[in-house]
């Protein structure tokens, strides 16, 4: 591959859908072509015009970029080549590559049927297919022709895969493959070949329900003087419960990700490990994953999605992650819960201190809603229920040591022990009506660090409320 100039491509149909399954045939060609400083592009099939969408490609084209895997060329789509496909049927139905078949849909079908009844496999039969010597039938006036590529008899067609090694496919097993249908349309298995010869992709990454594609594919494209790419079929990714991962069996969308708060390094880095390692690597960056990418290390079985391990993944990166960059991606679902971010303490350093603690954008952002809430009010009767009346001197103590306390977290810690050796009382004693008083909650962060967040002043107020 030293002198082979890398172009590689991902072709979704555009059908409203992308789950993990759908981009991770997307990532691994694009971390080929990375790696390889070739070209990665973006194809979209889209002949399917009964479901295809804008809005779907809009999708598909957002996931990529929220997942940060750019494109060298397109999108390009399929609809916008028609012409192209009608020009080379032309050349094979004048070069005797492909032929007309009048066969009716009626006549197919009863053909399939008697072919099942007597246990053969349903195939056309080659009716309409021209021979040296053969007499065709008549021309029917009532039926608008298919096209059908003339697959070689006899041989093979053998290819070394790059993940399930030499697969080999006898041309008997394959019957004469519709190009065109009766309106002119062309048909999947051909665009393909036609759109990889004219983008000069050099290798074909993709999911492995697409093997029994490839035979007709390469028969069509030496048909039309072409070299065929390298294959790399990819092993299924299934959900977890151990089918096929699909929208019909549970599967989120990549949107449906970024709305539950996942970051997209984390998502990445899991989609990179669903059918690809790097040693013991668990952890790493997109770089990383790029420099270390090639075929030889792409699994060949079922790889399975499990929901826990991309949730560990994400609390990881979250632990990670830049505190200034996290609170920017954590606003928007804080303003989505009624935060003003802009008023309160800091939002940064409220971020950094629950970002340990979460799992998720969602979560820190839950967390946050105790600093931005107005502070509590309390009844006399909640008062008394939540801090009992023998701690009520421990905590004016404790007032007054936060007061003349720097407004650090090794200060606050200090004030604390102070005040406990002073009463003699362990930190639960005190440290939970602090929290109730600050939040009208007991569960929070480490509380020193807590009033380092809330600030010094703002926390004095809220103390002194239940204790005048």
């Amino acid at each position: 591959m030293s002198t082979m100039h890398i172009r590689t491509r991902f072709a979704p149909s555009p059908t409203g859908f992308i789950h993990l399954g759908n981009l991770r045939s997307a990532l691994y060609p694009w971390a080929f072509a990375r790696h390889n400083q070739g070209d990665f592009i973006l194809r979209i099939e889209d002949t399917d015009l009964e479901r295809s969408t804008q809005e779907a490609v809009d999708v598909i084209i957002e996931g990529m970029a929220w997942l940060g895997m750019d494109i060298d060329e397109g999108p390009i789509y399929q609809m916008q080549r028609i012409d192209r496909y009608r020009e080379v049927i032309k050349q094979m139905l004048d070069a005797g590559l492909a032929y007309p078949c009048y066969m009716s849909e009626a006549e197919l079908n009863a053909l399939r049927d008697a072919q099942m009844a007597n246990k053969e496999k349903p195939r056309y039969n080659g009716l309409w297919r021209p021979e040296p010597g053969k007499v065709l039938p008549p021309i029917p006036a009532d039926v608008n022709p298919v096209i059908r590529f003339k697959n070689p008899i006899g041989g093979s067609v053998v290819w070394d895969d790059a993940v399930k090694g030499q697969i080999e496919i006898s041309n008997d097993e394959l019957d004469d493959l519709v190009i065109a249908r009766p309106d002119g349309t062309p048909t999947y298995n051909f665009c393909v070949v036609v759109d990889d010869l004219d983008m000069k992709i050099t290798h074909v990454i993709r999911g492995d329900d697409h093997v029994n594609n490839t035979p007709r594919q390469i028969n069509i494209m030496k048909a039309l003087g072409g070299t065929p790419p390298i294959y790399a079929h990819l092993p299924t990714v299934l959900n977890d419960a151990g089918e096929k991962m699909s929208k019909r069996n549970g599967a989120m969308s990549v949107r449906d990700y970024q709305k539950a708060g996942y970051l997209p390094e984390a998502i990445l880095n899991y989609l990179a490990r669903l059918g690809w390692s790097h040693g013991d690597a668990e952890v790493f960056s997109k770089e990383q994953f790029v420099a270390w990418f090639d075929l030889d290390s792409l699994g060949r079985s079922p790889a399975q999605h499990n929901p826990e391990k991309l949730l560990w993944l994400n609390h990881q990166y979250i632990q990670q992650a830049d505190p200034a960059t996290l609170a920017e991606a954590t606003k928007p679902f804080a303003h989505e819960l009624g935060m003003d971010t802009e008023q309160g303490p800091d939002f940064v350093q409220v971020v950094n201190l629950l970002k340990d603690r979460a799992n998720t954008l969602i979560e820190i952002a839950e967390g946050a809603k105790l600093f931005y809430l107005p502070a509590p009010q309390f009844s006399a009767e909640q008062i008394a229920q939540n801090i009992p009346e023998a701690i009520i001197p421990a905590l004016k103590d404790l007032i007054a040591a936060i007061a003349q306390a720097e407004p650090k977290k090794e200060a606050y810690s200090a004030a604390f022990k102070q005040v406990l050796a002073q009463h003699q009382i362990k930190m639960p004693a005190l440290a939970m009506p602090v929290r109730y008083a600050l939040f009208a909650t007991t569960q929070t962060p480490a509380i020193d660090s807590v009033l380092v967040v809330l600030g010094k002043d703002e926390a004095i107020n809220r103390l002194s409320r239940v204790v005048s």
